[in-house]
């Protein structure tokens, strides 16, 4: 129930006041803070996360319109850009990566048994991810060590997603010559989880690690691989689903990165007309469940 209540407090109910001053514990700092808390800086970035906030200044003057608000937001100290900025510049980051691990582990129990609608996916309720990268364009004149070409910065931002209420559980910023597909050597596979992933991340030895971990992945073939059908598998083609086969790879680099029998599945989209073409490491789930998963990302 609300009683009176705003929602930026009810959402930061959620968050523990105790594990901050935890985290706080494990990584102490020389200079305690005498007004500005760890929990006022949150409070203040968490709020000008949720309400867009472009600027120190914008969230100065935001906070500063509602003062007789702040303490019912649980902001025990008045906000000003200069005081969030050395907080930002001096405190140690590790505090809250460290609490937004916390806070992702919350997340992920409120929306475990959200379902995805696919068949034959619910009912074995496995974790559904996402893996991705973007480029994060900066200033170079701002951001020297961030060099992406002669006139232009940029940082690379590699994003694993739960499909199951959206929530990134790993994040990792690097400089923008770091291969997409690298990231694969620090993520630890999951047995039985789903990964989802683009044409960048085809290494065969990597995904051969990730078939002996026993996690599923399903990405997009590339047009030039070269493979050889063992078995074909009968579908219905009303629904888009042009085929379903077992296959072995054939070129020698390849087989011997990858040995083991892969699934293809070919699809037309019926909105746009495309075909597409789908390789996975699971042969039990129905191949249109294949072909829907992959629009999931």
């Amino acid at each position: 129930m609300n009683q009176g209540r705003t929602v930026f407090a009810q959402l930061i109910e959620y968050a523990s006041h105790k594990e901050v001053q935890r985290c706080v514990q494990k990584y102490p700092s020389k200079r305690r803070p005498r007004r500005f808390s760890y929990w006022d800086q949150f409070l203040a970035m968490s709020f000008a996360q949720l309400t867009y906030r472009e600027s120190l200044r914008d969230i100065e003057a935001c906070l500063g319109a509602v003062p007789d608000k702040l303490y019912h937001m649980g902001l025990r100290a008045s906000v000003s850009r200069a005081t969030l900025a050395d907080a930002n510049e001096r405190r140690d980051w590790r505090i809250y990566a460290e609490f937004a691990q916390t806070l992702v582990v919350e997340a992920r129990r409120l929306y475990v048994d959200e379902p995805l609608g696919l068949e034959g996916l619910d009912e074995r309720e496995p974790t559904v991810y996402a893996l991705d990268a973007t480029t994060i364009d900066l200033c170079l004149s701002v951001f020297p060590w961030a060099r992406f070409r002669k006139t232009k910065g940029g940082v690379k931002m590699h994003t694993l997603l739960d499909l199951r209420g959206s929530i990134p559980v790993f994040i990792r910023v690097t400089d923008t010559k770091f291969g997409d597909v690298r990231i694969l050597d620090v993520l630890v596979p999951e047995p039985g989880s789903i990964s989802l992933f683009d044409r960048a991340y085809i290494d065969f030895a990597r995904l051969h690690r990730l078939t002996e971990a026993r996690a599923i992945f399903v990405t997009r073939a590339k047009k030039n691989l070269k493979w050889r059908r063992l078995y074909s598998h009968p579908v219905d083609r009303s629904t888009g689903l042009i085929c379903d086969q077992t296959i072995v790879l054939t070129r020698n680099e390849s087989h011997e990165a990858y040995p083991a029998k892969l699934r293809r599945v070919r699809y037309r989209d019926p909105k746009t007309g495309k075909k597409l073409t789908f390789l996975t490491n699971d042969f039990t789930l129905p191949a249109l469940t294949v072909a829907h998963l992959y629009r999931l990302r």
